[in-house]
């Protein structure tokens, strides 16, 4: 038989998501707005690269 837990997330597992969730989504329509203007420049911004991984954040 299959078993689960129905326990409520845990606070900082969840901020944490929607922090990442919000980087991921801010990235994404920068991107789309650069792109749309034909910027080659994003393709230098390390935070719309690799929005997880840039410092600062």
């Amino acid at each position: 038989m299959i078993e689960g837990r129905t326990d409520p997330p845990k606070a900082p597992f969840v901020r944490a998501l929607e922090a990442k969730a919000r980087r991921l989504a801010e990235a994404h329509g920068e991107n789309r707005l650069r792109a749309r203007r034909n910027d080659a420049g994003r393709w230098r911004i390390t935070a719309l690269l690799w929005p997880l991984f840039a410092k600062g954040r």
